[in-house]
């Protein structure tokens, strides 16, 4: 008999403990600084292409066109920073986008709308790829998987609040002074919360894990059939935040109160916001593949409530459910696609997983603004995205673990000598 105590229980996770490790609070505060400009650009850009005498429509198509050009050059900035480091991919892509910002006025007097779309168009392709790259630095920075699951879900619960902060405080700039400082402001937003990112030691000293021989075809085919599932299931989910944005407009609209448009997409983010402090704060049973299924499950069940056509009192706590779930999604996803990304690629993967998410954003708020004067087909359009993201995942749920791969993510270290297969 032995009489050997049983280990101690491990001490609970804290956000003191954290925001207390090395670097933690800069990397985390000077990525939400420096995405911040990804909510007001849109708005800011929209703002000053009507006061200075262009329609909405026009207003409309150049901040759709800096958002989509953001989204899709991504993968691009994911791949040169996994070959040439953070710094040098941040550094002059900031200094870039915040100089077009500034210079978008001048469009006006001097070019008209085909130079302002040109700057607009630039501008979206110059966003520095911050997000990809604080979820490439956890693992340097925050050895502890603990801590790095925490750190995680704080930091994919925190980005809803940059589109309710962000248009806010466009706005409050917009009326007190013009346009033009609202642009200058998000110029400099970006520019500074860029440089304490791409300034900070563990972002200059970041490089990815060199490849082996080992694993030379893993490196060439980072599209494996787990990858391309899992990022397929996200353009779902992208898809139903996209509708439910639309929605909210048209709720607004059908009961004629303007604020609701702003509130339900508040009380989603408020509730993505909760559900990321919550996650974090506790180690889940149970694989990552399985709590990513399960939380996709009740994604998609939070939205079917609104197929009743609730009013805007229960439409607003209802979308605080799926809300709350998107987290869980986020970070299960971002789990997954460190375990299954080849060794070298990992930042190019993060940014695919951005652009999808994107890609289904902007396909649903194009599908849902055709429908918007039918209420019952807008109200089922997001649960539509989710059930389409559930079923992806439930088909590539044998995929989404690292069972019989090699293993791979770039802090773990590459083997040595044959593999095999246990």
């Amino acid at each position: 008999m032995s009489l050997t105590a049983p280990p101690a229980p491990a001490p609970r996770i804290t956000y003191c403990a954290v925001l207390g490790s090395p670097y933690v609070a800069r990397l985390l505060g000077g990525t939400l600084t420096g995405r911040l400009p990804n909510g007001m650009a849109p708005v800011a850009i929209l703002l000053w292409a009507t006061a200075s005498g262009h329609n909405i429509a026009f207003g409309g198509l150049l901040s759709a066109l800096y958002g989509l050009s953001s989204a899709l050059v991504q993968p691009v900035k994911g791949r040169l920073m996994d070959r040439h480091g953070q710094s040098v991919v941040h550094l002059p892509a900031v200094a870039l986008n915040s100089a077009l910002l500034v210079a978008l006025p001048l469009a006006g007097p001097y070019g008209g709308p085909g130079l302002a779309t040109a700057i607009v168009v630039a501008g979206g392709l110059t966003t520095p790829p911050l997000e990809a790259g604080l979820r490439a630095l956890w693992p340097s920075v925050l050895p502890d998987a603990r801590l790095r699951h925490a750190a995680l879900a704080l930091d994919t619960g925190t980005q809803g609040l940059l589109y309710i902060a962000g248009p806010l405080l466009v706005a409050a700039l917009a009326s007190a002074y013009n346009p033009v400082v609202a642009l200058a402001v998000t110029a400099v937003l970006g520019l500074v919360g860029t440089a304490v990112v791409a300034l900070a030691p563990p972002s200059r000293r970041w490089r990815p894990t060199a490849s082996t021989s080992l694993h030379s075809t893993a490196v060439s085919r980072l599209a494996s059939p787990g990858l391309v599932l899992l990022f397929v299931s996200l353009t779902g989910t992208g898809f139903a935040i996209g509708a439910m944005n639309v929605w909210s407009i048209a709720m607004a609209e059908h009961h004629e109160q303007d604020m609701l448009s702003g509130i339900i997409p508040a009380a989603f983010s408020t509730g993505s916001f909760l559900g990321g402090l919550i996650y974090g704060r506790r180690t889940w049973k149970g694989t990552t593949a399985d709590r990513l299924i399960t939380a996709g499950a009740v994604f998609l069940a939070g939205w079917l409530p609104l197929v009743a056509l609730p009013g805007p009192l229960g439409a607003t706590v209802a979308v605080a459910v799926p809300g709350a779930f998107l987290t869980v999604v986020a970070a299960c996803a971002y789990v997954t696609t460190d375990t299954l990304a080849p060794p070298g690629r990992t930042s190019e993967a993060y940014a695919w997983l951005i652009l999808s998410i994107g890609v289904g954003q902007s396909a649903g708020t194009a599908l849902a603004g055709g429908l918007a004067e039918q209420p019952l087909a807008s109200a089922a359009l997001p649960a539509a995205g989710a059930a389409l993201a559930l079923a992806v995942l439930l088909a590539a749920r044998r995929r989404l673990g690292p069972t019989g791969q090699l293993p791979r993510g770039r802090h773990r270290r590459p083997l040595r000598g044959r593999h095999k297969t246990p």
